[in-house]
């Protein structure tokens, strides 16, 4: 049927094995417990050489995500919702709603993780290193230098990848696969293609002097939207005017605006909105802090309003989150994590202002 994928390789339920160890590796059995909070979109890491997935859950404690990476694959991961990470010695990847990263598991676990109590949503897709010999031939030098250690069975200083910000044609993409406009027996030429589009978009580095004037256009727009999500989050509760974050990314207030919009599908005070309502989520978990003081905290003057725009954006009223009904209790309480916890978030303003 048109737009629905299909299963490609391994079935959903079979574990795969990609040799790598004496132990069989099973991604299937990891997820297993979440239900349908992992869908296997198209492919197999085993036999296709790339595997597309779609993750959207809960779970009241963190999840040790890090168990789930495919031994020898390079993971792109576009999160959508949720926050998490991923380590290894001192290097740190650390996952926000709408930000995008890749990271290499050697013969070696990462330390990964998710952080509980949050809604996930993200899309990952892994790559075999013989589908990357495969398909980007010639391409050496333009590759990121992890990728390229990968692809040429050189040893990997840092198996962590840039981290970046999905564009609102990112997010587009990932619905797109999920829900892909071709009928099935065109499927697996049409996730092939969009795999290796997924490569080149993501897993390239060209150097300074081959970058695109409009690539280096679109490069300096997300970095000036980087730092403008950078400040925000610094002053919840007292965020400059339009004019002075202009001023201080180095553009024109109607420039920042357009470019912002452009870059993350929502106005500086949309994405003002959410930073304080997941700050607040944030607050109200570590059970330091009551609805109150949330409120103010990330800078609501009206007490309604807060309650009001919480239970908007979260589904439920702030002085019962988290909340969670004995069904959902026995969906998310699957898996005992270890004491790890996140690196801390950064501190919000202490000022006082309405949204």
């Amino acid at each position: 049927m048109k737009g629905r994928p299909t299963a490609s390789g391994a079935s959903a339920g079979s574990p795969e094995t990609p040799g790598t160890g004496p132990i069989a590796f099973s991604e299937t059995r990891f997820w297993r417990p979440l239900g349908n909070g992992w869908q296997r979109v198209f492919g197999s890491f085993k036999g296709s050489g790339y595997s597309i997935e779609w993750h959207d859950f809960q779970t009241a404690r963190d999840l040790d995500w890090g168990a789930s990476f495919h031994p020898g694959s390079i993971e792109v991961c576009l999160n959508l919702a949720g926050r998490g990470y991923v380590r290894t010695g001192e290097a740190l990847l650390e996952f926000e709603p709408d930000t995008v990263a890749f990271y290499h598991r050697g013969e070696q676990p990462l330390e990964a993780r998710r952080v509980g109590g949050e809604r996930h949503q993200f899309l990952t897709v892994e790559f075999a290193p013989g589908f990357l010999r495969e398909h980007l031939p010639g391409a050496e030098s333009v590759l990121h230098p992890l990728v390229r250690a990968v692809i040429e069975g050189q040893p990997v200083k840092n198996p962590l990848g840039p981290l970046g910000r999905l564009t609102v044609e990112q997010r587009q993409m990932v619905e797109t696969l999920r829900h892909p406009p071709v009928y099935a027996a065109a499927q697996p030429i049409w996730y092939r293609c969009k795999a290796v589009e997924l490569a080149v978009l993501f897993l390239f580095r060209p150097p300074p002097e081959a970058e695109l004037f409009c690539t280096r256009q679109q490069r300096l727009a997300q970095e000036r939207v980087d730092r403008v999500i950078e400040i925000l989050k610094q002053n919840l509760a007292e965020p400059p005017s339009l004019e002075e974050l202009g001023r201080r990314v180095g553009c024109s207030p109607f420039y920042l605006s357009r470019i912002f919009s452009a870059q993350t599908g929502r106005t500086i005070p949309q994405y003002l909105r959410q930073l304080r309502l997941e700050r607040a989520a944030e607050l109200l978990r570590s059970g330091r802090y009551n609805v109150t003081e949330v409120a103010l905290e990330v800078g609501y003057n009206s007490l309604s309003h807060f309650s009001q725009a919480f239970h908007e954006y979260h589904g439920c009223c702030p002085g019962l989150y988290p909340v969670r009904t004995p069904t959902q209790s026995q969906a998310m309480d699957w898996r005992e994590p270890r004491p790890t916890q996140p690196p801390p978030a950064g501190a919000s303003g202490a000022g006082r202002t309405s949204l």
